[in-house]
């Protein structure tokens, strides 16, 4: 970037002071910074004073800049002499930018150029009717439209050497001047044919109905599969429910409760009876174990639930030769009911393989699965476990 120094003595205005408009203004722009950062507003309240002072900040308007912000002189002359946005020198009423980038000298910048030179003469100098003054600047954003010029505050693109000297004139003029393109373009269409975009297709919905119609699919898709979840998750849920009420519903009494698989069935009354075994109506157990619960108060603990329904076994303070019978053998005792039995003092198999149905109903009832020791027969499990470890 080229040096940018202040304008000559000469033509330095002697004084300045805010105009009562820009002094409130200035009130309201500081007001919305915190105390201590007044110098946030350094910029707007530069370019506000540029407008009052016709176009470019003279020295003393910087100065003055710097004592309303409270900020040192040399801070406010290095963010003015630094933003080409502002101008320090004296420009004419309507300050010409002109874009010499690549796309505007491509579409002929160099003969707005030209015009520019011939109308006012060299750049940053200021016509002598005092109207007119320009610069060559860098891109102003407006390729699509090339070459343009920035006059004041607004663009004006689609240049030609005749549009835009008629545009000079008008200005000088006070006449009304059109905005943006000087060709009749209304944003950046082509300004012959269209060139791009051609196909019809794009045009008669098809190609958005199609589309359309992939989001709609694949939505639908997405639909399906998260119906088809759903009723998978319903299904299993109601798998695992009945077999959740499977699991703790009662079982009739049958001649095979509490009886290992490898001993003999007997399955009538008479045979049981001649076989040692006693008769079991669980259906008048569980009717009893319900109404003696009934009985105890909601806040009874559980071993005062196991105490009312059946009578705790027989326990041991550590195993036998502290070498515990490995219980998870017996179906339906996993790890977790081990330790339980641990805790109880059942060590041993021939432990279990002792219990009667006092005891069998208090360890159902303590350890919440009334009914499960009788449906997977840990008793007669135990015996049979038992009966090894003595073979052995």
């Amino acid at each position: 970037m080229a040096v940018r120094r202040l304008a000559p003595e000469a033509v330095q205005p002697k004084a300045f002071s805010f105009t009562p408009e820009t002094e409130a203004w200035t009130k309201e722009l500081v007001a919305k910074y915190p105390q201590g950062r007044q110098a946030s507003a350094v910029i707007p309240l530069l370019w506000r004073v540029q407008t009052d002072c016709g176009g470019w900040l003279p020295q003393k308007a910087i100065e003055a800049v710097s004592e309303r912000l409270e900020m040192p002189y040399i801070r406010v002359y290095e963010v003015a002499t630094f933003y080409t946005m502002f101008n320090l020198e004296p420009v004419g009423k309507f300050y010409v930018q002109m874009c010499g980038t690549t796309p505007c000298m491509l579409r002929g910048s160099n003969e707005i150029r030209k015009v520019l030179e011939e109308r006012i003469g060299a750049q940053q100098t200021v016509s002598e009717d005092g109207l007119f003054s320009w610069l060559e600047v860098e891109c102003l954003g407006a390729c699509c439209n090339a070459p343009m010029v920035q006059i004041n505050d607004d663009y004006y693109e689609d240049l030609t050497p005749e549009n835009f000297n008629k545009l000079l004139d008008d200005l000088a003029a006070g006449k009304k001047v059109n905005i943006g393109s000087q060709a009749g373009r209304k944003s950046s269409e082509p300004q012959d044919d269209v060139k791009t975009l051609t196909d019809p297709a794009l045009y008669d919905g098809s190609v958005v109905g199609a589309w359309r119609k992939r989001f709609e699919e694949e939505a639908a898709q997405r639909a399906a599969e998260a119906k088809a979840k759903a009723e998978k998750e319903k299904l299993e849920k109601e798998a695992e429910k009945a077999e959740k009420e499977a699991a703790v519903a009662p079982k009739k009494g049958h001649p095979d409760a509490g009886r290992a698989t490898e001993r003999p069935v007997a399955d009538a009354p008479a045979q049981q009876k001649a076989v040692g075994e006693e008769v079991v109506d669980l259906e008048a157990e569980d009717k009893d174990i319900a109404e003696k619960l009934a009985r105890l108060s909601r806040d009874a603990s559980p071993e005062e639930k196991a105490n009312a329904v059946g009578s705790r076994p027989k326990a041991l303070k550590k195993p036998r030769k502290d070498k515990a019978d490995d219980l998870k053998k017996i179906s339906g005792i996993g790890p977790a009911n081990e330790e339980k039995l641990h805790n109880l003092g059942i060590y041993h198999y021939d432990q279990i393989a002792q219990w009667g149905r006092p005891e069998i109903r208090w360890v159902g009832q303590f350890l919440s699965f009334a009914g499960r020791i009788d449906r997977e027969d840990w008793v007669g499990q135990a015996k049979t476990l038992a009966a090894g470890e003595r073979e052995s």
